[in-house]
């Protein structure tokens, strides 16, 4: 998985992309789901992402770069707008699948910049995100498995 890493701007833009969907993807979640495995999952993702989105933009200011704004890509806007057309047990379902992937691309954009990134301060930041992540990627492809396997989890 050792892929070139982005610039320090894309990997600042595209790290907080990440932070920002997994924040208001759990708090949609939130406001819904029934499952208490879930709604603890979704708590941890707003808990977790919003402090690796303070240390990135820690870091990034260390390193004398203007952080930008987090913002939402048009792939993290359109699964938001997904999950919040979806309903009560449909956007459960919905939420882990998204989960999965945000997590597999996130565990890889932190893996690659943390290898191979230009700017020694957010190469730190994101050597910090990677377990972090790569926690969040265990346990949602367990939930997701349990789901597919028409185990509740209860």
């Amino acid at each position: 998985m050792d892929q070139p890493a982005p610039s320090s701007m894309d990997y600042l833009r595209m790290a907080a992309a990440s932070d920002l969907y997994e924040i208001q993807s759990s708090q949609l979640v939130l406001q819904t789901t029934q499952d208490t495995g879930l709604r603890a999952f979704a708590q941890k993702m707003i808990d977790h992402h919003t402090m690796t989105t303070a240390t990135l933009m820690g870091a990034a200011r260390d390193a004398g770069l203007t952080p930008p704004a987090p913002a939402l890509d048009a792939t993290k806007s359109q699964m938001i707008a997904q999950l919040q057309a979806a309903q009560a047990g449909a956007r459960d379902a919905l939420y882990k699948q998204q989960q999965v992937v945000a997590h597999r691309e996130a565990l890889a954009l932190h893996t690659s910049y943390s290898t191979n990134g230009d700017a020694p301060q957010l190469k730190t930041a994101a050597r910090t995100a990677v377990p972090i992540v790569a926690e969040h990627y265990n346990q949602i492809t367990a939930m997701h498995g349990d789901a597919s396997a028409g185990h509740s989890g209860h």
